[in-house]
């Protein structure tokens, strides 16, 4: 078995860094190894939650290292991840370390704590090392962040501190990927220069004759070699850390002919701080759900079901709404007997109070008034897998991440225990629901129960497809992934990267290299 490890960069964000590094998990998990996912430090807001496996309590780490982990068979834990920042405003963010939210820190004063960081990182990767065959490292943003470079934790800091060779992923989609490539190189100073081994680029479509002068140009013009170039691949839809991905992301995932009649449309509020957006997922991936996102009123009204989903910036995020009109269009809506499903911060904003002396500090505040409830944050972080049986269905995917307690004292609980039936969490009050569980439309009964309450409804002659099976289908997507990866790159290359570490005798490019001398 192959032993090592090996650290996945890219030359931006969301160049592919999360999807080569879940596509090298599943690959080496299908030769039979042993492998965990490693982020050391990520920001997004994207979380899921896993159990410590020394605690046995519920901790927290970001989405995509569980996606991985997912990718790679095994069970998700707070070392693969262990600090999380989680922005709830521009300049500040709450930081999640080994799964426990610690501090609030701004940029400024973050950059003293990662010094306190350094250690933790480190001993969760040897951790890591000490119980897997390898460990595929991913990096954060482009390595070549050289205001931030000092106290780096996740990119080359990780990989001078441990001697891990460096692979960088640049997206052609977007264009400049050989200027971003040299540029990668040619702005780090010797010592992290020596561990860019290789380059793989993501996202080709095209004639690939056209692009071979390019690759022979830019292993001449850096001496490192393209390991591979990855096809752009259609209708992929994997765990990301970034809401910005939504825009990316097509309305349907389910190609298939819808099982009804006629469809249903899904309307998404895309709020400012919105977390765990994946949510919708497993709706988009439905035959004959058409989910699109909105920002503004537009859409609200012609939707068979709004989905308000969770947030960070719960207080933050309700005046957003009110700005834009969408308040009011939610009002007009529900007055008019229209569907609406809030999910964590989503439902918190449908009750009618929520005080607020932890996240926004902003005290009492008015919610929409939809939901017979009312919020209060506390300090301590509920983090939890809980079950339950709603419309029906058992649920069993569900997740817990909040701050806000909240207090239902009106209309039907939506779960409850399966046998006694005794209320476990949300609030059903004629076309709205509300919970504080994430991940609940990833279990397929549930799923298909809550689109039959919609169109019911809204008298939709719509009938869920009884064959989507959402585990089914992301775990084909993993394959699909390693399925390329093993027939467009050098896997031979990456195995003795992660074996035998950075290639010596690298050549050195300036201005970087000689910066100082």
């Amino acid at each position: 078995m192959p032993s090592g490890a090996l650290l996945i960069a890219g030359t931006t964000s969301d160049a592919g860094k999360s999807v080569v590094a879940a596509a090298l998990c599943r690959w080496l998990a299908r030769q039979g190894v042993r492998v965990a996912p490693f982020k050391a430090q990520n920001m997004s807001n994207n979380s899921a939650v896993c159990v410590d496996p020394v605690t046995g309590q519920g901790a927290e780490i970001g989405r995509a290292q569980a996606m991985q982990a997912a990718a790679a068979g095994v069970h998700p834990e707070p070392a693969m991840n262990p600090v999380l920042l989680k922005p709830g405003g521009d300049r500040s963010s709450q930081v999640v370390v080994l799964g426990r939210a610690m501090a609030q820190a701004d940029a400024q004063s973050y950059q003293s704590l990662k010094k306190q960081l350094l250690g933790t990182v480190l001993d969760a990767f040897d951790d890591l090392r000490s119980r897997y065959d390898v460990v595929v490292c991913e990096g954060a943003g482009s390595p070549t962040e050289i205001n931030l470079r000092d106290g780096d934790l996740a990119n080359l800091g990780l990989a001078r501190a441990r001697r891990l060779a460096t692979v960088v992923v640049g997206d052609i989609d977007r264009g400049g990927v050989f200027a971003a490539f040299h540029g990668t190189v040619a702005l780090l100073d010797a010592a992290d220069q020596a561990l860019i081994s290789g380059f793989i680029v993501n996202r080709f479509r095209g004639d690939p004759a056209l692009l071979s002068p390019g690759l022979r140009m830019i292993e001449g013009h850096t001496g490192r070699p393209v390991l591979g170039v990855l096809p752009y691949l259609r209708d992929i839809w994997l765990d990301a850390e970034d809401s910005l991905t939504l825009e990316a992301r097509p309305g349907t995932l389910g190609r298939r002919a819808p099982a009804g009649r006629e469809p249903l449309a899904v309307t998404v509020v895309q709020l400012p701080r919105v977390s765990n957006f994946t949510d919708v997922d497993a709706l988009m991936l439905e035959p004959g759900v058409e989910v699109s996102f909105t920002t503004g009123p537009r859409g609200i009204a012609d939707a068979d079901l709004v989905v308000l989903p969770g947030t960070k910036a719960t207080v933050g995020d309700l005046e957003w709404l009110r700005d834009r009109g969408i308040a009011d269009a939610l009002a007009r809506r529900v007055a008019a007997d229209g569907p609406v499903f809030g999910i964590c911060g989503g439902y918190q904003m449908l009750g009618e109070t929520i005080d607020d002396q932890v996240e926004s500090r902003g005290g009492l505040v008015k919610g929409l008034g939809l939901l017979p409830v009312a919020t209060r944050f506390v300090e301590t972080k509920t983090l939890a897998r809980p079950v339950g049986t709603a419309l029906g269905a058992t649920v069993t995917t569900a997740y817990e991440i909040h701050h806000g307690q909240v207090r239902v004292h009106g209309g039907d609980p939506l779960f409850t225990e399966d046998g006694d039936g005794a209320a476990l969490d949300g609030c059903v009050s004629g076309p709205v629901i509300g919970t504080l569980w994430h991940g609940t439309v990833e279990s397929d009964g549930f799923r298909r129960a809550l689109l039959a309450w919609v169109a019911r409804r809204t008298g939709r002659a719509f009938t869920a497809d009884p064959t989507t099976n959402f585990a089914a289908a992301r775990e084909a997507q993993y394959d699909r992934l390693a399925d390329a990866l093993a027939e467009h790159v050098d896997t031979g290359a990456l195995l003795r990267l992660i074996e035998d570490g950075p290639t010596p005798g690298l050549r050195l490019l300036p201005p970087g290299a000689t910066a100082g001398s």
